[in-house]
């Protein structure tokens, strides 16, 4: 009975003296506990930030002209579908105009971006104007361009304004002399842009510098 005693005795005092020690135990390893969760806690948080990466925007811009309601009449009644009239350029000098047709309006205008960036152009440009006088045709549409000093700006309007602007073009006078109709407009600017020669063709043609050209 002594002996059970003894061990009972010391099995209590063993943890009386583990209680004694968790409640004199300074408050500093408290204080290192929390820090610890802290860091884990600003860990994670930090890790989250790190993840989160900013998309890189691209450098083609677009811009919705037109969107008309068109039928068709088929077989049984009318199909109804919307069109899309949409430029697309880097003002850099790319430029494109894109048509496309659709049953949703959201559709059709990611089919028409889809289409203007197929049919880019490269705008020869000459101190932020174009070289020299021309005009487009398009069906009906025809558009005149000249070029214009520093600090004039895009005098035009509509859809002509917009090629140009997205051309990358910043001085220009535009006249609108056929139909008004956007598209007509827009692929008359096209045309223009497209049949314009750059300086350097024409002083490699006559066998000239540059400055001799423009001298």
């Amino acid at each position: 009975m002594d002996l059970e005693n003894k061990e009972e005795m010391t099995v209590e005092e063993a943890s009386a003296q583990t209680v004694e020690e968790k409640a004199e135990a300074p408050a500093e390893d408290a204080a290192e506990e929390r820090s610890a969760r802290g860091q884990r806690r600003g860990r994670g948080k930090k890790q989250k930030i790190e993840t989160t990466e900013e998309k890189p925007q691209s450098e083609w811009v677009e811009r919705v002209v037109q969107i008309s309601r068109v039928t068709k009449v088929v077989k049984g009644g009318k199909k109804l579908s919307f069109r899309a009239i949409v430029i697309v350029g880097n003002k850099k000098g790319q430029v494109g105009v894109g048509c496309a047709k659709a049953a949703e309006v959201i559709i059709a205008i990611q089919k028409a971006i889809a289409d203007g960036r197929k049919n880019l152009i490269n705008v020869p440009i000459f101190k932020t104007t174009i070289p020299h006088p021309i005009t487009g045709r398009s069906g009906a549409g025809a558009v005149m361009l000249k070029p214009a000093s520093q600090g004039t700006g895009i005098i035009a309007g509509g859809a002509v304004r917009l090629v140009l602007e997205l051309a990358g073009i910043e001085n220009i006078l535009a006249k609108s002399l056929g139909s008004k109709a956007p598209l007509n407009a827009a692929n008359a600017t096209l045309e223009a842009l497209k049949a314009l020669t750059p300086f350097s063709e024409v002083a490699a043609k006559r066998g000239l510098t540059m400055a001799e050209l423009l001298n």
